[in-house]
């Protein structure tokens, strides 16, 4: 029997492909762990890295054996007690465990340990995201200062004193020295040989008077290569920048929610939940992403993080002060030609009665057709309200680009994440 196992190693002493191979293949296990410690762990800590436990009955290794059939020899060395048909008996107790008093136990000997790794932060977020996707996601190109970028490209003839290339000035001297010189030299070369020539007739007064006479002509166009500068200003070399304009997408993403007397901190809570998840999903698609929260009683206001969570207000609810707010900050500050427009909006589905009309109708004019994707989650535990009837209507029209689910408790946030973003064919 032959085990082969891969165990090729990188520059950084890691598996070069058996890692992914390993993620592969215990995928089911990690996506369970990644659900658990979605339903689990606070927001602060969704996005870090985890550890996973496999039971040992999942782990093997692949082995090539002889099959049936066929004549063979087997020699099992250090055998001194045992012959072909002698029976051997089974250790009591079964199988070992994972652990002291751990695992389950096994009247066939064989027992089950866990076997535990850890995955890093990027590979917590792709298990976490996947199958999941923005719909009809578009980068836009953008045209302003922030994107481009100043590059080396190459060398040139002119330029500012600060962005000299030394090394490529000396470089360029002395390459135009040889070059300006090269007849000189070889006269030289040519002086030498015929010096060396005469020496060998030594000792010949004639031979001599030419070795003299020789020696002045090398001096003499020896001083003439020193009479070229060392340096030229044709030889200076300037680092040639340029700006290029680099390919960059923005998004934003609108939190809009209700926190009149009836919104619950709880209900805030899951409200943020959600929020950050939508969050962390739209930064592996965005290098650039602007968040507005937007929170609305009666009347709606522009506010920052800790005041959209954290404040406390009474009074009614009037769902279309933000929805115009939104919309007016979309088109002051946000154009749609250049960002890419999320909006998540969070309620416990209460509304004042003449007002869920006057939702749709703002919904339908003047933010569904400029945005990305609008998906409305509502929190409560009780019927719907008209609100919810409303987005239903909208929800026909604009299937695409809108997308409402109900959100009961916190379990539930990450399963009604997946159904507003699931992959569609």
């Amino acid at each position: 029997m032959s085990y082969i196992i891969d165990r090729r190693l990188n520059a950084k002493k890691k598996s070069t492909v058996n890692r992914q191979r390993f993620l592969r293949r215990y995928k089911k296990h990690i996506k369970r762990a990644v659900e658990d410690a979605v339903n689990n762990r606070s927001i602060r800590d969704i996005d870090q890295g985890g550890e996973v436990s496999i039971p040992n009955k999942d782990i093997s290794e692949p082995i090539f054996h002889h099959g049936n059939g066929g004549i063979r020899q087997r020699v099992f060395p250090g055998n001194k007690e045992f012959i072909t048909g002698d029976e051997i008996k089974r250790p009591e107790g079964g199988g070992g465990g994972g652990g002291a008093g751990q695992g389950q136990a096994s009247n066939q000997g064989e027992g089950e340990d866990d076997f535990t790794f850890q995955i890093n932060q990027e590979e917590f977020l792709n298990f976490m995201f996947e199958d999941l996707e923005l719909p009809y996601m578009i980068k836009k190109q953008l045209r302003d200062a922030t994107s481009f970028e100043v590059r080396r490209a190459g060398f040139t003839s002119v330029g500012s004193p600060d962005k000299l290339n030394v090394v490529r000035s000396l470089r360029a001297a002395n390459a135009r020295r040889i070059a300006l010189s090269g007849k000189e030299r070889r006269k030289i070369r040519e002086l030498k040989k015929e010096i060396l020539t005469l020496e060998q007739r030594l000792p010949d007064v004639e031979a001599e008077q030419q070795i003299v006479a020789l020696n002045e002509e090398i001096k003499v166009l020896n001083k003439r290569i020193k009479r070229m500068p060392f340096i030229d200003e044709f030889d200076l070399k300037y680092n040639n920048l340029i700006r290029t304009p680099v390919p960059s997408s923005k998004a934003v993403m609108f939190c809009v929610m209700d926190v009149s007397g009836s919104m619950t901190q709880s209900i805030k809570d899951i409200a943020k939940r959600f929020f950050i998840l939508l969050y962390l999903f739209l930064t592996r698609s965005y290098k650039h992403i602007e968040v507005v929260f937007v929170r609305h009683h009666t009347h709606a206001k522009e506010v920052d993080e800790e005041e959209f969570f954290y404040s406390r207000e009474t009074g009614g609810t009037i769902v279309s002060s933000a929805l115009n707010l939104s919309a007016d900050i979309i088109r002051d500050r946000y154009p749609a030609g250049d960002w890419n427009i999320y909006v998540a909006q969070a309620s416990d589905g209460d509304n004042w009665d003449g007002d869920s009309h006057i939702c749709r109708d703002v919904l339908e004019k003047q933010i569904l057709p400029l945005v990305q994707y609008f998906a409305y989650v509502e929190i409560t535990t009780g019927p719907h309200q008209n609100l919810w009837l409303e987005y239903e209507q909208i929800r026909e029209k604009f299937e695409e680009t809108f997308a409402m689910q109900t959100i009961v408790e916190p379990s539930d946030i990450y399963p009604v994440f997946r159904k507003l973003f699931e992959k569609k064919e």
